[in-house]
């Protein structure tokens, strides 16, 4: 399949080497000026879960297509759209007179309505999905992190497209099995919950990373993400479809003490985490500040929420 990854940030980087390695024909869209910045090589370090349930620690260079322009007949299936929330739109307008027929699956948050975070692209071109990897770019430029086996994917029906089982087939086919996801709307909303938890416990403890192996803060982070339970019911999340998803809004000590240890014995469960010493970067602030304008306009109280935005 012929497959373009929008950007080559982390989970782009991370998920386009993974598809690459296993035959697929992939290439990076960056920014004009980028690619002469990124170069055609990345060096990874991955803690990689694929084959091995703790993870098996793998450093390679692998060469990058790079390309700063798109055109409708470029002939790519597949383009991969994973960027912080508050940039959907902003990628959805320049991709949308530029995919032609390509499937484009949405890779990450989304906080608006589904269809709506991503006009003007085709409705019937978009499916929806969540990575299960994460990490950052170190000094000196390696990319550190962790991917685990499952990647979540929506179905827009009962189901799946011809397009959702093609990029299913593609995801698969590099290793990848596949979570599949009917209420997508309702997971993701969910998860951006959690993050916004996340993301404020990460403003007082100085960063994702210094919350390894913490069991205080990760609890603090859990307890923070309960409190918009209501607002996800305000938004028509039935919270029964996500049981295991609500898991460590319902149980926050217990999630908390997991964490911490899992997070503190085994690299595949550090490593996204501790690639993030920026509280304050873009999306982090986003996801705090979006979840906080839309509990005041729903008049959900959020107070620790609030504390944290006021304490930043």
């Amino acid at each position: 399949m012929r497959i373009l990854m929008f950007g080559r940030g982390v989970i782009a980087t991370i998920y386009g080497q993974a598809l690459q390695q296993s035959g697929h024909e992939v290439e990076f869209y960056v920014r004009p000026g980028r690619a002469a910045e990124y170069g055609d090589e990345v060096e990874t370090d991955v803690v990689d879960a694929r084959r091995s349930p703790l993870g098996r620690r793998t450093r390679t260079t692998f060469r990058t297509r790079l390309r700063e322009t798109l055109e409708p007949d470029d002939g790519f299936e597949l383009v991969v759209l994973s960027v912080g929330h508050h940039r959907l739109k902003e990628a959805a307008e320049y991709l949308a007179p530029r995919i032609g027929d390509a499937t484009v699956l949405v890779l990450g948050n989304v906080w608006d309505e589904l269809l709506a975070a991503v006009a003007p692209l085709p409705a019937d071109q978009v499916i929806f999905g969540f990575p299960q990897a994460g990490g950052g770019f170190g000094d000196d430029g390696v990319l550190h992190g962790a991917l685990l086996r499952s990647v979540v994917l929506g179905t827009a029906g009962s189901s799946a497209s011809p397009r959702e089982l093609r990029a299913r087939a593609a995801f698969r086919q590099a290793g990848f099995t596949i979570t599949e996801e009917k209420d997508m709307r309702g997971w993701l909303l969910l998860h951006f919950g959690l993050d916004a938890g996340m993301f404020s416990q990460a403003l007082k403890s100085g960063g994702l990373m210094n919350m390894v192996g913490d069991r205080r803060a990760l609890r603090a982070a859990f307890v923070t993400g309960r409190e918009l339970l209501p607002l996800m019911e305000a938004r028509g999340v039935d919270l029964r479809r996500h049981r295991t998803a609500s898991l460590p809004y319902r149980f926050p000590g217990l999630m908390g003490t997991m964490t911490g240890w899992a997070s503190a014995l085994f690299p595949i469960a550090r490593e996204s985490l501790a690639a993030h010493n920026d509280p304050h970067a873009a999306e982090p602030r986003a996801v705090l500040d979006d979840a906080l304008r839309e509990a005041r306009r729903l008049g959900i109280a959020v107070p620790r929420l609030e504390r944290a935005a006021r304490e930043a």
